[in-house]
């Protein structure tokens, strides 16, 4: 899922960041450059299954504890949250900074552990079929906030508004491995009872697959998949998620929410493990210019924080390194290439525009070590995967300028008729410092390239519209498995293909792969696909995540994971 961009900071701040990329970079000569896993997973059990293993062993912070000790005083956790949410509504978001909260309010039939298992959620058991495409799901008894029973036919609703065109959910398409799913958010089908999940009783959720998937338990823990309460919804319509409205079966429920400044969660009594659950409150403030977040971390009025800004990396090593967790996380971050444009079209751009990209100058010079130089798309580590990478990645960067000209001159650019180009971003300090880096990397291959800050939700807008050439973007993976990134690019995607990428080919190796139940030829299959997309090129992969937060010592129960979710029902304030 897509993660978290954060705010604009202040000019000293990026220009203190951009010179120190400056003065770290060679001379230029006239032929170079000045320049969001482990272990493979064990196979699934009935009844829990660990798609997103941590690389080789799950480790913790120095904060984190196994049991919370007793609390002491008021229970209440602090906790910077990056950008404003687009929405709670778990069928309608698409950002980290929305999942953050909805897995507080809400509970699928699957959750997690706190180093990122996944375990029995809503459900308390399932059964899966010899086959592998029906999975028959017994829930535990349990109540929304409002004291109504959670039932099967809540899961039945929640599945079916996912794929309902008239939800408009961008991210529909997760749902395909569900028989007829696809058929219905294309219109192709009309009757949404069609879609393969059915309420056998009250406590009885089943869904039937169109082949099996088996990363299946993982993905339904995805937010997506989070059950709404149906009447709730049909009495307020849009407003259903404000507070007052907002009923949900999590450990928490909205009390308070003001836009731009913070939004309040309380214990949900009626939660079926609300005797385990130690915090009394949660309040997430957005935090788009996070050197301000850091201020506010240092000052005791955060306990952890959703970013680090980069150019305080060296200062946290040395003063706060037990406080600081940095470790890999399942996402890259990466341009993408507007290809229904008429430069953007061309691949000769588009891997000119990779090659002359520094990628480790990036990592270790402008993010200060934060992030890892990236030259896949699925990030390295993913379980039973051969990562692939761009043919380019251990060609000298004199080199790769060298060739970068060439394909611009052979594309008709010359110093008299300059690429010309606009880079978008979201508000970040950190999005701007890259974006000024590879704007100067790109000048010397004769790209006159401009930048474009805008807002998140406006950014967003912009990207699902295709009115950009070239875009900031990143991706962390909804689970531990490659399709949760290459699928993004199917041609039939529809605006989680940012880039309007359509290669039949490619469509056809990742499509095939649904279907292929023996799990190494699956996996020869995706790697393949990767392939061509990184010939292709609609993408240029920069850079891979790192977990970047403060984690104040005061919190117990914060433990690392790949996928970089944490619960508050885990956690308590020491």
């Amino acid at each position: 899922m897509k993660k978290v961009w954060i705010a604009i900071a202040a000019v000293v701040v990026i220009v203190a960041g951009y010179f120190i990329y400056q003065n770290n970079q060679p001379a230029p000569t006239p032929d170079t450059a000045a320049t969001e896993q482990p272990a493979p997973a064990p196979a699934p059990a009935q009844t829990t299954e660990q798609p997103a293993a941590a690389p080789a062993t799950t480790e913790t912070t120095q904060q984190a504890a196994a049991t919370p000790a007793a609390p002491a005083g008021e229970q209440v956790l602090h906790r910077g949250n990056g950008a404003e949410p687009e929405t709670l509504d778990p069928q309608k978001a698409t950002g980290v900074t929305e999942a953050n909260i909805q897995y507080e309010l809400f509970e699928g039939l699957t959750t997690y552990t706190p180093d990122g298992q996944v375990v029995p959620g809503a459900a308390e058991k399932w059964e899966v079929s010899d086959d592998g495409k029906t999975y028959t799901f017994t829930l535990r008894d349990a109540k929304w906030s409002n004291g109504d029973v959670v039932t099967a036919n809540d899961f039945v609703f929640s599945f079916q508004r996912l794929v309902d065109p008239a939800t408009a959910a961008d991210y529909a398409p997760i749902a395909d491995p569900i028989l007829n799913a696809e058929k219905i958010r294309k219109g192709e089908e009309k009757d949404l009872t069609k879609l393969g999940v059915k309420a056998v009783d009250d406590k009885t959720f089943q869904v039937t697959l169109e082949k099996a998937a088996p990363y299946f338990l993982g993905l339904v823990r995805h937010n997506t998949f989070l059950p709404v309460h149906k009447a709730t919804v049909e009495k307020f319509g849009q407003d259903w998620t404000k507070p007052g409205n907002i009923v949900g079966n999590g450990a928490f429920t909205l009390s308070e929410w003001t836009p731009q400044s913070s939004l309040t969660m309380v214990k949900n009594p009626n939660f079926h493990d609300a005797a385990n659950v130690k915090l009394e409150k949660i309040v997430m403030y957005p935090t788009e210019d996070i050197s301000e977040e850091f201020k506010r971390y240092r000052n005791g009025e955060l306990q952890i924080t959703y970013e680090v800004p980069s150019d305080q990396i060296g200062f946290i090593e040395s003063n706060l390194k037990d406080e600081y967790e940095a470790k890999p996380y399942l996402g890259t971050y990466y341009y993408v290439v507007n290809t229904t444009r008429e430069n953007g079209a061309k691949k000769e751009v588009r891997e000119a525009l990779a090659l002359a990209i520094d990628r480790e100058a990036i990592a270790d010079k402008v993010t200060q070590g934060s992030f890892l130089p990236a030259y896949s798309w699925v990030p390295p580590g993913t379980p039973d995967y051969a990562t692939q990478y761009v043919s380019f990645k251990d060609t000298p960067m004199a080199e790769r300028v060298a060739k970068a000209k060439e394909l611009l001159a052979g594309a008709g650019f010359t110093a008299e008729k300059p690429l010309k180009l606009e880079i978008l971003y979201n508000t970040s300090e950190n999005h701007k410092k890259i974006a000024i880096a590879i704007q100067d990397m790109w000048k010397q291959i004769g790209v006159d390239a401009t930048l474009n800050n805008q807002e998140w939700q406006v950014y967003l807008d912009t990207r699902d519209n295709k009115a950009f050439d070239v875009a900031r973007a990143a991706w962390i993976g909804d689970y531990a498995d490659p399709i949760t990134f290459l699928d993004l690019f199917l041609s039939d995607a529809g605006v989680r293909n940012d880039a309007g990428y359509n290669n039949a080919e490619f469509d056809k190796l990742v499509k095939d792969s649904f279907t292929i139940t023996d799990p190494k030829a699956r996996m020869a299959s995706l790697e393949k696909a990767e392939q061509i997309f990184l010939a292709d090129l609609p993408i240029i992969p920069i850079l891979h995540y790192k977990t970047k937060h403060m984690v104040s010592k005061k919190v117990a129960g914060w433990e690392y994971n790949n996928l970089d979710f944490h619960l508050g029902r885990y956690m308590s304030i020491q």
